[in-house]
């Protein structure tokens, strides 16, 4: 769903230098200079309906993004509408940095909830490389960060089976959501569909489904009220094949 900038609603946001995002261990501290330029740079905060797209295929005038609330997803299409989704964004992850330089996304971006996000002007993008090259560096590093992870994704699709799929994803956005504060009690929110899992994993949704109640009922996981509970998150890293090193604290623009 493309919504119009006439559509989308513009929030008074608070002072970067008071962002609630900078206080979460997730992220790493930024000297009161760094934010200021940050601040400067920002020419908007919005808020979208789930659905909507942040950044469309072949957009050429797409900005800058920080998700500031709510979850997010990049993904391409096919001419017969199959969709690949390429990555989960949550938030202070760093959105549109590839459709920004480049002069027509290759790729969409489509809230999977309803969003906040924190606009920077893509023209000046590169005003950061020249002044701030501290800066510069950390938003080269969060786009090496977003390919990591659909690396991960690309590894799944190709070389894990079904069950070790769903637990790699499943794990993964828990142990990035724990980062962000958002896991009480091993339980956090879960807003994708069994048909955007099928989408990120390259599944058929009659597999998906299947494969996910069997996973369920082996009591690794329980869905209730839109909130998902690991019961072993140990357990489901094993299944999964996936150890990841504890997160690191990083950059926030």
């Amino acid at each position: 769903m493309i919504v119009s900038s006439s559509n989308h609603r513009n929030h008074r946001s608070p002072s970067c230098l008071a962002c609630p995002l900078r206080l979460k261990p997730a992220f790493k501290d930024k000297s009161d200079e760094e934010i200021r330029f940050i601040q400067a740079m920002k020419i908007d905060h919005r808020q979208l309906p789930a659905g909507a797209d942040i950044i469309h295929p072949g957009q050429e005038d797409a900005e800058l993004y920080t998700l500031f609330s709510g979850w997010a997803f990049r993904y391409k299409s096919l001419p017969d509408g199959r969709r690949q989704i390429l990555n989960f964004l949550l938030p202070g992850d760093l959105v549109g940095l590839q459709a920004s330089l480049l002069s027509a996304a290759q790729h969409g971006i489509e809230a999977l909830t309803e969003v906040e996000l924190c606009v920077f002007p893509r023209r000046r993008t590169y005003e950061m490389f020249g002044r701030m090259p501290a800066l510069a560096y950390e938003l080269a590093w969060l786009g090496s960060r977003e390919e990591s992870l659909i690396d991960e994704n690309l590894t799944s699709v190709g070389q894990r089976n079904a069950q070790e799929r769903i637990a790699a994803l499943v794990i993964s956005l828990y142990r990035r959501a724990e980062a962000l504060g958002l896991v009480a009690e091993n339980s956090f929110a879960f807003p994708l569909t069994q048909q955007q899992l099928a989408d990120a994993l390259g599944l058929s949704l009659v597999h998906t489904s299947k494969t996910w109640a069997r996973l369920r009922k082996a009591g690794m996981f329980s869905l209730e009220r839109g909130r998902l509970t690991i019961h072993n998150p140990r357990l489901t890293e094993r299944m999964a094949l996936l150890f990841e090193s504890e997160l690191h604290p990083r950059p926030l623009i």
